[in-house]
């Protein structure tokens, strides 16, 4: 009987490019696929297992990759085919794994599909997208609202009917209700498997299928106009219906079906949902969904020791008996944690992150701890920021450029950047922290390289001890204990019985370790000691 091998993706980690501010090499000013592969060895040294790419396939750009022309090719912003195969191909040889970032929910206004499915009632794709009839009074059919702001359904004159759209009108929804569009969407996954791809992180999974009934949702009664248009109503019949489920389990199938020992697919799910409907994700037994649903909660949580402690107890609690935990501190979608927390703070949450029972997902440019750019009004290029102004909605501030270097735009680009650097590029930046040993890039990499290095991290058990004051503390396993000082106040922890050693500090200083069982922790302080047998 051969040893069941444990899925590389329980013990490693993810990394998170968008593509279009990574690295550029041919002067446009929009990272490329070949810029990612210049990257590679940077990756391979920061200690990550995989990347996951932003899509990348043809597109107008309305939504900047997220209203897709074709599914089954790349953007000659990126490149070509054989640009991605190259990177592909790169990776693999240095041990690394590579997703794509599918967008099932909806395609761009300019797919194929859609031109035909709007070009009348006959056409035979028209029940490829969500089709229906105005109100008597020629209002759209119920109060559903996109995520971008303004009525998720737009009129369209030539065929008297709206089509729906959960976000952009550029980006009109598939109906996953019809079983060629579920075929088609499968084959355009088979096609990127067949390729090599590990596996795909799949956009807006909840929202994929809608009420067949097109009920009206229910209004919010908490919502404020702070809060965005989307908040008005709550979402309960225009996302998370039962049915997507079995999408899941479709999708989980085929990524099995392409799956080795030597290579197993992953399928990633975003979904923002409270716990109790997030874990519907993982799937039966009998027909398992995506592998990781993504949690999300660690970057709008509270950030004190008691309160985290309650969410993670909460997660784990919530978990299925084979579900696996995964964690993210930030995305192309979110602010920054450094902006949210603080240079200080921000150490402390890497090292949650990446010492949580879990899959976690970095970032890119968090291990430098970079922070959410302002932009100048004039340079705004999000549509979710033209839409709705001043809320401070728009995403421009998390996506602007990878600074390399205190060279010419960082290192980014020989020409001018899609968004501006950050005013901190000149000593924020691969080149100036890759050497200094009290850099966030250091401490990032030695994480990492911890976790590869203590099987505790990776995979053991997690064991919350009792919080005091500001600290978080949890032990990994049998040997791993981590504490952290949320506060900028000086904490004490009492030990667990044994003697341990210290492993590594989020500040890069020294510990007073007092052996009569008693820790001592800095402001803003976090700290992994390994218990001595």
């Amino acid at each position: 009987m051969t040893e069941e091998r444990t899925p590389w993706w329980r013990t490693g980690s993810i990394y998170q490019i968008y593509p279009r501010s990574f690295q550029d090499t041919d002067g446009d000013g929009i990272g490329d696929l070949a810029g990612i592969t210049q990257r590679l060895d940077y990756l391979v040294d920061l200690g990550i297992d995989a990347v996951w790419i932003s899509p990348i396939f043809p597109s107008p750009m309305a939504d900047f990759g997220y209203d897709v022309a074709d599914y089954v090719g790349i953007d000659p912003r990126f490149g070509t085919l054989d640009d991605f195969d190259r990177l592909l191909a790169a990776a693999h040889t240095r041990g690394l794994r590579v997703l794509l970032d599918f967008v099932p929910n909806h395609s761009s206004d300019r797919h194929p599909w859609f031109v035909e499915s709007r070009s009348s009632r006959t056409n035979p794709k028209r029940d490829w997208y969500i089709w229906r009839d105005a109100k008597p009074d020629g209002s759209p059919p119920n109060n559903w609202i996109s995520d971008f702001g303004g009525p998720a359904w737009e009129w369209d004159a030539a065929t008297g009917q709206y089509y729906s759209h959960a976000f952009l009108p550029q980006q009109p929804d598939l109906n996953w209700r019809n079983p060629a569009v579920v075929d088609a969407m499968l084959d355009a996954m088979r096609f990127w498997l067949e390729r090599g791809v590990d596996g795909f992180r799949i956009d807006v999974l909840w929202h994929m299928v809608k009420h067949a009934e097109f009920i009206d949702n229910p209004l919010n009664p908490d919502w404020h106009a702070g809060m965005g248009d989307m908040h008005r109503v709550h979402q309960t019949h225009s996302t998370d219906q039962p049915e997507v489920h079995d999408i899941a389990a479709r999708m989980r199938a085929l990524a099995e079906a392409f799956s080795t020992p030597d290579c197993e697919r992953v399928l990633i799910g975003e979904i923002y949902l409270p716990f109790e409907r997030l874990m519907q994700y993982y799937g039966t037994a009998e027909a398992p969904g995506v592998h990781l649903p993504f949690n999300f909660t660690l970057i709008d949580a509270a950030w004190n020791a008691r309160a985290l402690a309650a969410l993670i107890a909460e997660y784990e609690a919530a978990l299925p008996a084979d579900g696996w935990p995964n964690w993210v501190l930030g995305n192309h979608d979110r602010p920054r944690s450094a902006t949210k927390r603080g240079a200080a703070q921000a150490r402390v949450a890497q090292m949650l992150l990446l010492t949580l029972r879990g899959t976690p997902t970095l970032y890119y440019g968090d291990e430098l701890g970079m922070e959410d750019v302002a932009i100048p009004l004039g340079q705004v290029q999000d549509p979710r920021e033209l839409r709705e102004p001043g809320l401070g909605l728009g995403r421009d501030p998390v996506r602007t450029p990878m600074p390399w270097s205190d060279a010419a735009n960082a290192g980014f680009s020989t020409g001018t950047p899609w968004l501006p650097l950050g005013p901190d590029w000149r000593t924020r930046n691969v080149a100036a922290e890759r050497d200094d040993p009290a850099s966030m890039l250091t401490l990032v990499r030695a994480l990492l390289a911890m976790r590869r290095a203590q099987p505790a991290l990776s995979g053991g058990d997690l064991r919350l001890l009792e919080a005091e004051g500001d600290v978080l503390a949890y032990t990994r396993g049998d040997d791993v204990l981590v504490a952290l000082n949320l506060g900028s106040n000086a904490q004490r922890l009492s030990l667990p019985t044994g003697a341990f050693v210290p492993l590594l500090t989020s500040d890069g200083t020294g510990l007073d370790l007092e052996w009569s069982g008693g820790l001592a922790l800095k402001p803003d302080q976090g700290i992994i000691l390994r218990r001595i047998r």
